[in-house]
């Protein structure tokens, strides 16, 4: 069965303000280009025009058809609620039962950021549960355990990687086995749940699996993978850190029709690849260059950026030259570490300390026009940006901010 003749876009035509997915329209942290262009500058007294009282984890919000969706965790439920953008009224809320602990007692919440398609919603919470919810209603229309059907290994922060649709199917980073198949990958079928293939001998990783003109590209704990539009590995090839307590996080992002960056910290280093043809070459590999520890970068033109270094000892936001793997530029200071996407050409920067940046999109220097505290701090969830609004989210609360 083919996943669908289109692997840039969704199943279904996006409207141009939807942020339906983890990191956007078509999951490269960029905002449509229907969208407002970005003010010149923020004021400092910024207000959210809503803020509502959120659980625990980590996955940030998606939108789509005029729904906000967040998923978080209350207790020992997980649950999913869809809220009105401009009120942040809650429309209709679904939970599960859970008993998740996190390995390192960091957070029991969810990781994976919700994708919404076809009038369903799609949750991946970190016990292994897939659960595909109507939009318009929140009627649970199925659910699918991997880690009871796959025997899914609960990694070191549960399951962490975000749904990918494409065409009719929704493929999970599961990281286990279905009877003497490896199920590293699985598709299911959006309607059922049912499983349509499995493949991929791996672990899964951190960063999420992303659509591509080949097929799926998916970096797993041990390798970079390419699958065909039938479900069948082209080849791969190996790439995760030396050190066992490591984890590959950054998704890889498309930098042309067939260069693709991938980063991670750990003395993974950045690399530049080309997959063409149903192959997977090196053009460039450096270390201390952009060493994404969780966030992942963004493209504007021929310039990659992102954050730079290990979370623990600091991180700087960066620009680089892809052509040559060059630093442009560097933000002087340092911060905990932070999440960014690009709206026109300007960059929206969220950083753990809570921080809204506004920074042009530039290889010139480093140009921070704005700076505004949105959020506590302590909190890394990757922002969400729809019809001129951002919504972003701290360990207490989800704001809807308008900028546009």
């Amino acid at each position: 069965m083919r996943l669908t003749a289109l692997y840039l876009c969704l199943t279904n035509a996006v409207l141009a303000a939807d942020w339906p997915q983890f990191l956007g329209p078509t999951r490269n942290a960029v905002a449509a280009e229907s969208e407002p262009s970005l003010p010149e500058s923020l004021p400092l007294d910024l207000k959210p025009l809503w803020k509502k009282s959120v659980g625990a984890g980590f996955a940030g919000p998606a939108v789509a058809q005029g729904k906000v969706i967040i998923f978080h965790r209350e207790s020992s439920d997980m649950t999913t609620e869809a809220l009105d953008p401009v009120t942040g009224k809650v429309l209709w809320r679904s939970t599960y039962i859970t008993d998740y602990i996190d390995s390192f007692g960091f957070d029991n919440g969810p990781r994976a950021v919700p994708a919404i398609s076809d009038g369903k919603v799609f949750t991946f919470g970190p016990e292994g549960r897939v659960t595909a919810l109507d939009l318009e209603t929140g009627k649970e229309l199925w659910n699918y355990d991997t880690a009871l059907a796959l025997e899914s290994k609960q990694g070191f922060f549960g399951r962490t990687p975000s749904p990918l649709v494409v065409g009719k199917t929704v493929i999970i980073a599961a990281g286990g086995t279905l009877g003497d198949k490896p199920a590293g990958l699985v598709a299911l079928d959006v309607s059922t749940g049912k499983p349509v293939w499995t493949a991929v001998e791996d672990e899964a990783g951190c960063a999420s699996p992303v659509a591509m003109n080949e097929g799926v590209l998916a970096w797993m704990r041990n390798e970079l993978w390419l699958i065909n539009p039938e479900g069948a590995v082209t080849t791969s090839i190996p790439l995760r850190s030396d050190m066992d307590a490591s984890v590959n996080a950054a998704t890889p992002i498309s930098v042309s029709d067939d260069r693709w960056f991938v980063s991670a910290g750990y003395g993974v280093g950045a690399h530049l690849l080309s997959i063409k043809g149903g192959k997977i070459s090196e053009l460039w590999k450096k270390e201390d260059l952009l060493d994404c520890h969780y966030a992942t970068p963004v493209r504007i033109g021929q310039h990659l950026f992102g954050f730079h270094g290990r979370q623990e000892s600091g991180m700087k936001l960066r620009c680089i030259n892809l052509a040559d793997g060059t630093v442009a530029w560097e933000d002087p200071d340092s911060v905990p570490g932070g999440t960014l996407m690009a709206v026109g050409n300007k960059l929206l920067v969220i950083t753990e300390r809570g921080e809204l940046w506004l920074v042009r999109g530039t290889a010139e220097k480093f140009d921070q026009i704005s700076y505004v505290q949105i959020l506590r701090a302590g909190h890394r969830s990757h922002a969400a940006y729809s019809d001129g609004m951002l919504f972003a989210r701290d360990t207490e609360s989800l704001i809807g901010l308008k900028l546009k």
